[in-house]
């Protein structure tokens, strides 16, 4: 037996509602350009589209041009004066924090640059250098941009720049 609470529907209750009517949307025509491409017929529509995706696919790529040597080597070179530069700065001079800001600067800026290019990674003048240039941004990082850094450390990255600079003038 059905419990006395459940209402069900009935033929009478369904046929007296009435339906809804549909609503009508209150914009205008649109003046972009999907809205002038969709009222094309559907013929020239396709046409255009398959033209525009088709110029895309046949127009010319533009790569990111390589460095060339003469720019990497230039740049390493100018990376390591500023090393060796901030290395010989004392803690309490008062130009030590805008050093170190700006050896951040060139050290962020040659990482992003040379990092991705695959023919230099092969090069001992890069493994050195990213390695200096490593050892002295996580310095300042973790320890201040006036903390001097360890007489130890310090004798790795100047062993480090040095190699770079002999691997560098070999071309290499």
């Amino acid at each position: 037996m059905a419990s006395p609470t459940l209402i069900t529907p009935t033929a009478a209750a369904t046929a007296t509602s009435k339906p809804l009517p549909p609503v009508k949307s209150k914009l205008t025509t649109a003046t972009t350009a999907a809205a002038a491409i969709s009222s094309l017929p559907t013929t020239r529509r396709r046409n255009l589209l398959s033209l525009s995706a088709g110029l895309l696919l046949l127009s010319p790529v533009k790569h990111a041009l390589a460095a060339t040597d003469e720019e990497y080597a230039k740049e390493t070179a100018e990376a390591i004066v500023k090393i060796r530069s901030t290395l010989t700065l004392d803690k309490n001079d008062p130009n030590m924090a805008a050093a170190v800001s700006e050896l951040r600067d060139i050290s962020n800026g040659w990482v992003a640059k040379y990092r991705k290019e695959k023919t230099l990674l092969s090069r001992a003048s890069f493994r050195e250098m990213y390695s200096a240039l490593n050892a002295v941004s996580g310095h300042y990082i973790s320890f201040g941009p006036t903390a001097p850094i360890p007489a130890k450390r310090k004798q790795r990255i100047l062993e480090e720049m040095d190699t770079a600079e002999k691997a560098l003038s070999r071309g290499r």
